[in-house]
């Protein structure tokens, strides 16, 4: 591929912040655009890859990045960018192709990960998933190209995906270790670099495995304490009975005298 000046090509595959400076009128998730700006910092610190600025992997970079920022925020199909509405499609390990719907409704995650031993896709929604990856991932889950090794209308190109497992994953505690995930995808792009495809390619569950193998959060049993705001219905009949004997006992002689006339319907349970 001829040099690149990425400046003079479209606003997709520009860096992300400028893409959000000129994302206006845009149906946000949850009514408001993203903040990078901690992800942008921890990028600085963590990335392991320095691309020139108008290299093929920064273009490749940026336009994924774009389609991150639209999959998970962008609520409205009509308003995507980075892809060709209508005909594209999404799969992993040569699954399922979801479209621009599928994911507005579900997410990256979801989408991305299936049903494994340690994550049931079909059990969670948007929200849930999203929820259970932030939590154990507290920092953030960066994501980086490593190489590109092909040139477009087909591009593969080798990614990195990791963050510091710092808060509870389900009931699993977390380690505080670095987990990271290496895959593969295959983009289809157009000439102005319009995603009609993207197959991804990587190991689904062993990320999934070290999120699980720490330590899992203690049972705590559930003690049932009789207090006097939860009788104990055995005190109670026994108050009863006492009051009742207290009473009746008083001028027993005179009811022994009387119990054939009056036949308290408590005598039974006091003689």
């Amino acid at each position: 591929m001829t040099s690149i000046d990425i400046s003079k090509l479209p606003l997709w595959v520009q860096e992300r912040d400028t893409v959000l400076e000129y994302s206006h009128h845009v149906q946000w998730r949850n009514g408001k655009k993203p903040d990078y700006t901690r992800s942008n910092e921890n990028l600085t610190r963590q990335s392991i890859c320095n691309h020139p600025a108008n290299s093929l992997e920064t273009l490749v970079q940026n336009l994924v990045r774009t389609f991150d920022i639209e999959a998970n925020f962008k609520t409205n199909p009509q308003q995507w960018l980075s892809v060709v509405q209508d005909q594209f499609y999404m799969a992993t390990n040569n699954g399922t192709h979801y479209n621009l719907n599928d994911l507005i409704a579900s997410g990256t995650y979801k989408l991305l990960i299936g049903n494994t031993e340690h994550y049931q896709a079909s059990e969670e929604n948007f929200e849930t998933s999203v929820n259970l990856f932030h939590t154990a991932f507290p920092d953030g889950f960066l994501w980086e190209v490593i190489e590109v090794y092909s040139t477009p209308p087909t591009i593969n190109f080798k990614w990195r995906h990791w963050g510091y497992f710092k808060g509870n994953y389900k009931d699993y505690l977390p380690t505080n270790q670095m987990i990271e995930i290496i895959g593969m995808t295959v983009v289809q792009v157009t000439d102005n670099f319009k995603i009609l495809s993207l197959e991804h390619y990587y190991d689904n569950t062993k990320f999934l495995e070290e999120l699980t193998s720490g330590r899992k959060l203690p049972d705590i049993p559930v003690k049932t304490t009789i207090t006097e705001e939860t009788p104990n219905p055995s005190s109670i009949k026994q108050k009863i009975c006492g009051v009742l004997k207290g009473i009746l006992g008083r001028g027993k002689k005179q009811q022994d005298n009387n119990v054939t006339a009056s036949r308290c319907p408590f005598a039974n349970l006091v003689r």
